[in-house]
């Protein structure tokens, strides 16, 4: 399987199957387009559980999974906003955790699960970082970036403060914290809400420049109200 990362604005990786019964899957409509010879069918990846699991992650309860019948056929995935996709490889000694709606699709020896943060009230309390995906097996997986990538390659006991919106992913090496923003000042008057998310190292850290459920706020302050 090769691929290659078409668009500049918005987007969109295209996989290029050499063999037939190469394979990917993706959650259901997400395919932007493909050539003849790829059959798709749609199931709840995993069973009913895990399928539950990942509709708390932004993900839809079924999956999409495209074959080639043929070789060298191709299949495009196209990313939802401005940003960038990025591609990563997982393995047994390798996992990622993810926000929500990071993943765009993947090989079929990627496993997607929810998973969540170990502190439970921490969770809670930070929005955005309490649900999360995490990306293990074996094979390639593309997550989408709202905005431009940042990449940190955090050494033992290297502190990373980010807004919970600006993290794409982490190696499951990173410990993950909610932690509280002090003074009343700062969370009254300091526009950066209550909570920040907390990245120790060592591990490698995907952030984006673009936090989208802050543009999306923005946007919809400016529109009007009815009556």
């Amino acid at each position: 399987m090769k691929y290659r990362i078409v668009g500049a604005t918005v987007p969109a990786v295209e996989i290029i199957f050499d063999n037939a019964g190469e394979s990917v899957f993706s959650q259901s409509g997400g395919m932007s387009w493909m050539t003849d010879g790829i059959s798709m069918e749609t199931n709840m990846r995993g069973g009913l559980g895990k399928s539950l699991g990942r509709m708390f992650t932004g993900e839809s309860l079924f999956m999409a999974n495209y074959t080639a019948t043929a070789p060298n056929t191709s299949i495009t995935f196209a990313s939802t906003v401005p940003g960038e996709i990025v591609p990563v490889t997982v393995n047994p000694q390798t996992s990622l955790i993810c926000q929500k709606g990071a993943f765009l699709c993947g090989q079929q020896g990627v496993n997607l699960n929810v998973t969540f943060t170990k502190r439970f009230s921490a969770g809670l309390l930070g929005g955005e970082g309490f649900i999360l995906q995490k990306l293990s097996g074996q094979g390639m997986a593309f997550l989408e970036v709202d905005g431009d990538k940042v990449e940190f390659n955090l050494a033992p006991g290297q502190v990373l403060k980010v807004d919970s919106g600006n993290v794409v992913a982490f190696e499951d090496t990173v410990k993950y914290e909610i932690e509280t923003v002090k003074g009343f000042k700062n969370i009254f008057f300091g526009g950066e809400g209550l909570f920040l998310t907390k990245l120790t190292g060592p591990g490698k850290v995907i952030l984006q420049t673009q936090n989208i459920f802050e543009f999306a706020n923005r946007i919809g302050s400016m529109i009007p109200s009815k009556g």
